[in-house]
């Protein structure tokens, strides 16, 4: 039976990037807005919070220790003892409305990390990109309208990554010597439950899941698309999803209280969830070999 629980007593203005750390037994998350890094560690319930000089889209663990984070302005390494944050790449400095947001690491220690039109108004002037360990950074595509939800398939030879903007979670083959994208095609379109797809995870079955942000749903679809279920949260706009906890088997959702776009409407949104009970576990996330 699926139980859906509020962990600790945070409210975030826009609650991404749940990140399970499995060396560590915890749980980072990013409020984008409030700019914040937070830290659970499960064991102990204890939490730590950094402040980001910025707003954050999205963060990965390195692992020669501290993080490489996605700010508004570029993609920076983070340093959790000083709470420093230092530029490596903004490779759109010269355009105002877009940031950096959504991003993820390949099984083979690359981060890869997409931007977005600030103001949501349906211009795809937002790209993907590709860090690598040498802290080099690659695009890889353009036309997103709000980069959001990648992922890889338990072998990592197939790359999702959903655009919010499209109503759509696309599939790639993925080159895993190279980390290059194929062809785009179409794997779920999100249209159908009036919603567009947020932060995204895939369990160790291949199984998809995404936030299903408009509609207050978190949403699982086979690797084919075909929606397997539906499960409705507590909150009006659930934002990302990703599997930890001792055993993998935990869902853990962020949520929206006020995005600058979007708003909730139930005083529990800005929460961070955990859904207990799916019957499948997710799989341990890489760090950043940089």
């Amino acid at each position: 039976m699926v139980r859906i629980e509020r962990v600790g007593e945070t409210i975030d203005l826009l609650g991404e990037g749940p990140l399970w750390d499995v060396e560590e037994q915890a749980l980072y998350w990013v409020d984008s807005r409030g700019a914040k890094i937070r830290r659970l560690d499960w064991a102990t319930g204890a939490r730590c919070d950094w402040d980001a000089p910025e707003m954050i889209g999205s963060m990965a663990l390195r692992e020669r220790g501290g993080a490489i984070v996605a700010l508004r302005t570029g993609v920076h390494t983070f340093d959790f003892d000083t709470g420093e944050a230092s530029l490596i790449a903004d490779p759109e400095s010269g355009d105002p409305t877009t940031r950096f947001n959504d991003g993820k690491v390949d099984r083979q220690g690359r981060f890869l990390v997409g931007t977005m039109e600030t103001r949501i108004r349906g211009e795809a002037r937002g790209s993907l990109y590709r860090l690598d360990p040498d802290l080099s950074l690659h695009r890889l595509k353009g036309g997103v309208i709000v980069a959001n939800g990648p992922c890889f398939s338990p072998d990592g030879e197939t790359f999702y990554f959903a655009d919010t903007g499209r109503r759509a979670i696309f599939a790639y083959d993925y080159d895993t010597a190279a980390g290059t994208i194929g062809a785009e095609r179409v794997v779920v379109d999100t249209s159908p439950w009036d919603s567009g797809p947020d932060g995204g995870t895939v369990d160790s079955e291949g199984g998809l899941w995404s936030a299903l942000v408009h509609v207050g749903r978190i949403a699982r679809f086979a690797p084919d698309g075909t929606l397997d279920r539906m499960i409705d949260m507590p909150c009006t706009r659930p934002a990302s999803v990703m599997f930890g906890g001792p055993d993998l088997d935990v869902l853990f959702v962020p949520s929206i209280r006020d995005s600058g776009n979007v708003r909730g409407d139930r005083p529990i949104d800005g929460a961070l969830f955990a859904v207990h009970g799916l019957g499948v576990t997710g799989l341990p996330e890489p760090r950043f070999a940089g």
